[in-house]
């Protein structure tokens, strides 16, 4: 059972995930190009390393080494050097927004050198450090069972939510915010999913806040024009309402800063996820029209400013951005 865990990556996600796993009593080795924020940490009471080599010579075998870094060509390689660095008996998780199916080549590059590897999508962007992280596991149950104390300590726990039926399996840690979700390419296939759905219920909202904002637009007459306080109405919505969320919550708090969002730009990027989650609907053949439009949404902001927009930049800015 791991009791120790270096963090590769202290951006907004890596950063507050190590001052979680300290304030729970675990043990962590950090790793960043950045040497401020590496002796930001130490400050916390983390052990800073200078570069991989070092952060394996700081942990005591079997390692658990963690990556929070950007989805592409700086985490494979970063893979590709700890697989000739660590032991066998050692673990790598990519907790990044990695495509699902390069965790596959992963696997079996590591496997070969007796080094296990998990996908976990983490799910609790800048509010994680309080509110603690949804994990999305996947690999080998054995490897995920060894992590079981740092992704309780990362996991936001059962607290007040109970479950909402008995169990489907007897050991499924679900209630308390991780879950073993199956092989290779699971947890970071689960985390994609949740993404797009994450896509559909923004544009929903944002499309609602349009459709208010719209109806007290001065071109209308003024004996049918609204003036309606979209800011108040958000909050009205999170009390009583069957459209309460994390998100609404995050419209609310921008909204009642400025019911126009007025710092907020028209232009609301993707971080790739929803794309993909489109590419495996049309590998199965499985319909998501919702994701579709919302999707082709966000490809349209870049030519035109509206309302909608602005919440969806809003939403992103809350949470830390999808």
């Amino acid at each position: 059972m791991h009791d120790s865990i270096a963090m590769l990556g202290l951006g907004r996600m890596g950063g507050n995930m190590v001052q979680r796993l300290l304030g729970a009593g675990i043990d962590c080795v950090v790793y960043d190009r950045d040497e401020m924020a590496r002796e930001a940490l130490r400050e916390a009471g983390a052990r800073p390393a200078a570069d991989l080599s070092e952060v394996a010579r700081l942990l005591a075998p079997p390692r658990a080494v963690w990556l929070m870094l950007p989805a592409g060509e700086v985490t494979r390689e970063t893979i590709s050097q700890l697989s000739l660095i660590l032991e066998p008996g050692d673990v790598v998780v990519d907790g990044g927004n990695s495509h699902w199916q390069e965790d596959w080549s992963r696997r079996e590059m590591l496997s070969v050198r007796g080094i296990d590897y998990l996908d976990v999508g983490v799910s609790g962007g800048v509010l994680g450090l309080d509110r603690g992280y949804c994990l999305m596991i996947g690999g080998s149950k054995q490897a995920a069972v060894s992590m079981t104390r740092v992704f309780e300590a990362l996991a936001p726990g059962q607290g007040e939510t109970p479950r909402a039926g008995p169990k489907s399996d007897a050991a499924s840690t679900a209630e308390m915010g991780y879950l073993h979700c199956g092989g290779a390419g699971a947890g970071h296939f689960v985390k994609m999913v949740h993404n797009a759905i994450e896509y559909g219920m923004m544009q929903a909202y944002a499309e609602g806040f349009e459709l208010m904002h719209a109806r007290g637009d001065s071109s209308l007459p003024e004996e049918r024009r609204l003036e309606l306080d979209v800011g108040e109405i958000a909050e009205l919505w999170r009390r009583g309402s069957v459209i309460p969320s994390w998100l609404l919550d995050l419209a609310a708090e921008a909204l009642a800063d400025d019911g126009e969002l007025r710092d907020f730009s028209h232009k609301v990027a993707d971080s790739g996820e929803g794309r993909w989650a489109m590419q495996a609907a049309l590998e199965l053949a499985t319909p998501t029209p919702a994701l579709a439009a919302a999707m082709y949404a966000r490809f349209a902001s870049q030519r035109a400013s509206s309302m909608a927009n602005r919440v969806l930049s809003a939403l992103r800015a809350g949470f830390g951005g999808h």
